[in-house]
């Protein structure tokens, strides 16, 4: 499946109903991946959340990924894992997974961590805060740059995270951006189906 599009975040939300309803609507929307996060659950709420989205998304056909946790993406052989800079190395995550799987490393704002994680295996690297987040607490210091350096310089896909709404995204998409993370613009909007698609007409826009 194409590195490319809407890429949705789920919040720490407990409700597993919840959380897997609003992410099939934003799946109806025309989010093309999904990672699943939750920083608070424990391993039995984890497992459960993580295979009911998986049973969600494979129905869907969109990727599945999950933050941090390799051996639980190992368990339910979703499509790939997410490492940041607290979690597993890249390298640690590449040899855990395999060749076939998807390996995401956060990047922040710096182009030497892409280089470094290019090198050591990933399949697309992360790059944020670009803007101030109502769920993630971070430094707002990736210029809106690093996306055109990344695209000459990196050659893999890139996400843009931190902050981000339809209006803000769309320079970053504009300078290359493959993929816009997105948490609480859909997981919160009113209509999250309403919301993914408005994402998902960024790249539409850009391919027509």
């Amino acid at each position: 499946m194409a590195l490319s599009g809407l890429y949705i975040v789920t919040p720490d939300w407990d409700d597993t109903q919840k959380l897997v309803e609003v992410t099939e609507q934003a799946l109806l929307g025309g989010a093309a991946i999904v990672q699943y996060r939750h920083k608070f659950a424990d391993a039995a709420l984890r497992h459960q959340q993580a295979g009911a989205l998986q049973e969600l998304c494979r129905r869907y056909q969109r990727s599945f990924i999950i933050n941090d946790h390799i051996s639980l993406c190992l368990e339910l052989d979703a499509d790939g894992v997410h490492v940041g800079g607290t979690d597993a190395s890249v390298a640690e995550a590449r040899i855990q997974v395999g060749k076939q799987k998807i390996v995401g490393a956060s990047c922040y704002g710096d182009l030497q961590l892409a280089h470094l994680a290019r090198d050591t295996g990933a399949s697309y690297v992360a790059f944020g805060g670009f803007y101030p987040s109502r769920i993630k607490k971070y430094a707002v210091t990736t210029p809106v740059g690093i996306v055109a350096q990344a695209k000459s310089a990196i050659l893999l896909p890139n996400v843009v995270i931190g902050g981000m709404t339809v209006g803000n995204a769309l320079p970053l998409v504009a300078a290359g951006a493959d993929m816009v993370a997105a948490i609480s613009s859909v997981y919160m909007a009113p209509d999250p189906q309403a919301a993914a698609r408005e994402f998902a007409n960024l790249f539409a826009v850009r391919q027509a």
